[in-house]
C-alpha cells in the first residue's frame, strides 16, 4: 500500500471572523499529527507526507501532484475549522483517482463521526489516538470483515455506518516513534517569536486534566499522560542532528508534573544541548524553583493562558487562577529572564465593555513581550457551546449542522448577547492597536532584535497590526 498523508492548503478557515496576527506569530509548524502516523507505519508500508501550507501548494497544484505520486490511500487530519478545505482537498484527490480511499482523522471526526462518514469521497475514519488503528487499517483495508474486529474506526458497509468505537488511549508513549519529520521539507519551518530558524514543535504529552469551558480535545482524552525526560531529550537530540535547535513545546499544559519538568531541564543541562525552546502552561501550574530550572535549560520563552483582566470573567471561563496570581508569575518569569505570551479573549460570557476595556488595561500592566487575543469562538464539545446549547443563547445546534452539511458561507457566531458581530470586531482591533502600537513597546522589541531577518519578519507584523481593519 502506499500511503500519502496531506496536510490541506488553508484558504477556507471558517475562523476567519477573528482578525489576528496569529499567522505572522506562529509562521509555519509541522503537522505532528500526520507525523506520528508516518513514523508509525513507515516501516510497514511506503508512506510519504505533504505538507501543502509550507510547501506553499495550491489546489491548482494539487491534482498533477497526487497523480505522479499515485497513493492507493491518502489521510488527512479533519478539523472543524478546516473541514471546508478537507472537503475540497478529497475532491481535488478523487477526481484526480476515484480508487485512491481517504482516511480521515482527528478531532472533528471524533466529535461528529456519523455526520463526516456521509461526506463525499470520505471511506474512512479513524477514532481517537490514531497512530495504532490508522496501521491496523490499513494491513486490513480490503477486509471488511476484519475491520470490524478493529477499534476505533467507522467506515460503511453495504450503506450501514460501522463504528467500532473508540480504542483505549496510549499509555505508555515513549513506544511511539518520533514524528517522521524527515517526510517534511523541515527547514522551512519558522516563526516570528523564535531566534532560530528552522523550528519544529514537540509533544512531550497528551491530555489535559483542567476543566476550562471554552477547550477541548476530546480525541486526547482528559487524563494526563505523559513521555519520560529521556525519551524527550532523545528526540531533541534527533532534531538536532537534522540541524534544527528550535522546539515550541506543543503540549497544553507542559509543567502538569513538577518532577518531570525538573527531569527534563535535567537531561537538557547534562547533555549540554544548544537549544532554545518555548512551553505552554498555566500561571498556577508552576513556581519559582521551576522557572530558574528552565532558565537554566534554555526555555526562552513560556505561554500563559490567562484570558481575561477580571476575577469574575476568569471564573465564569472556569479557568481557576485570579489575577493576583499572574501578575505574580509574569514578575517571577520576567525576573528570571524569561520572555512570555499572554493569550488573551474578548467576547466571554457575561463580559461586560467595562470588562473588556479592564482586560485590555491589564495586559498593559502585565506587559508581557507578545500578547494573542481572540474573541471567544465556542467550539464544538466544549462546556461553553453545550451551556449556550441549554441556555438557549444558540438556538440550534450549528456546528452539528455544518458537520451535515458544511458550506463555505457558514461563519461561526460569537456569544453575542451583549456585542454584535462588528462591536466585537472593532474591540478586538482596538485591543492589539492599543497595545502593540506603543512607543514604548515597538523601542523595547527593537533594542531585543538579533538580525536584520528578524527584523524584517517583525516590521511586517507590526504593520499588519498597524492597518488591521
Amino acid at each position: 500500500m502506499n500511503i500519502l498523508l496531506i496536510n490541506p492548503p488553508s484558504e477556507n478557515e471558517i475562523i476567519g471572523n477573528n482578525p489576528t496576527i496569529i499567522e505572522e506569530e506562529r509562521g509555519y509548524n509541522p503537522p505532528l499529527g500526520l507525523l506520528y502516523i508516518a513514523a508509525y507505519i513507515e516501516k510497514h508500508h511506503p508512506v510519504q507526507i505533504l505538507d501543502t501550507q509550507v510547501e506553499k501548494i495550491s489546489y491548482y497544484d494539487l491534482p498533477h501532484i497526487i497523480s505522479d505520486k499515485n497513493p492507493d490511500i491518502v489521510g488527512i487530519t479533519a478539523m472543524t475549522l478546516t473541514m471546508l478545505d478537507v472537503l475540497k482537498t478529497i475532491q481535488v484527490v478523487k477526481s484526480t483517482n476515484e480508487k485512491i480511499k481517504i482516511v480521515l482523522g482527528g478531532p472533528h471526526v471524533h466529535i461528529y463521526p456519523d455526520e463526516t462518514i456521509v461526506q463525499p469521497g470520505v471511506d474512512f475514519l479513524v477514532l481517537g489516538e490514531g497512530e495504532l488503528a490508522f496501521k491496523e487499517l490499513v494491513d486490513n483495508i480490503h477486509n471488511k470483515e476484519m475491520l470490524k474486529t478493529i477499534k476505533g474506526l467507522v467506515f460503511k458497509d453495504n450503506g450501514v455506518i460501522v463504528n467500532t468505537g473508540t480504542r483505549d488511549l496510549i499509555g505508555d508513549l515513549d513506544t511511539l516513534p518520533f514524528p517522521a519529520r524527515h517526510l517534511t521539507q523541515y527547514m522551512k519551518y519558522s516563526s516570528l517569536l523564535a531566534k532560530r530558524a528552522p523550528i519544529t514543535t514537540m509533544f512531550t504529552s497528551r491530555g489535559c486534566p483542567y476543566g476550562c469551558s471554552f477547550c477541548d480535545r476530546p480525541h486526547l482524552g482528559k487524563k494526563f499522560r505523559w513521555r519520560s525526560a529521556e525519551n524527550v531529550v532523545d528526540e531533541m537530540e534527533s532534531c538536532i542532528n537534522m540541524g534544527i535547535h528550535e522546539f515550541f513545546l506543543y503540549d497544553d499544559t507542559f509543567t502538569v508534573k513538577n518532577q518531570r519538568v525538573h527531569e527534563i531541564c535535567d537531561e537538557i543541562i547534562r547533555r549540554k544541548l544548544n537549544i532554545g525552546w518555548d512551553i505552554r502552561t498555566r500561571v498556577d501550574n508552576v513556581d519559582k524553583k521551576m522557572l530558574k530550572k528552565l532558565k537554566l535549560a534554555n526555555c526562552e520563552r513560556i505561554h500563559y493562558g490567562v484570558e481575561a483582566g477580571t476575577d469574575r470573567v476568569i471564573k465564569v471561563l472556569n479557568k481557576g487562577i485570579n489575577i493576583e496570581l499572574v501578575l505574580k508569575v509574569f514578575k517571577m518569569t520576567k525576573d528570571m529572564g524569561i520572555s512570555t505570551l499572554a493569550y488573551f479573549m474578548i467576547g466571554n460570557p457575561t463580559e461586560t465593555k467595562e470588562d473588556i476595556m479592564t482586560t485590555f488595561k491589564f495586559m498593559k500592566k502585565l506587559n508581557p513581550d507578545y500578547v494573542h487575543i481572540t474573541i471567544l469562538t465556542p467550539f464544538p464539545a466544549t462546556k461553553i457551546y453545550l451551556d449556550g446549547l441549554k441556555n438557549k443563547i444558540f438556538i440550534n445546534d450549528y456546528w452539528r449542522e455544518f458537520a451535515k452539511n458544511p458550506k463555505p458561507d457558514f461563519k461561526p457566531p460569537y456569544w453575542d448577547v451583549i456585542f454584535s458581530k462588528e462591536e466585537l470586531d472593532e474591540l478586538l482591533i482596538y485591543g492589539y492597536k492599543s497595545y502593540y502600537i506603543r512607543s514604548k513597546y515597538i523601542l523595547k522589541r527593537l533594542m531585543s532584535l538579533n538580525s536584520f531577518d528578524e527584523f524584517k519578519k517583525k516590521t511586517k507584523a507590526g504593520l499588519k497590526v498597524l492597518f488591521m481593519r
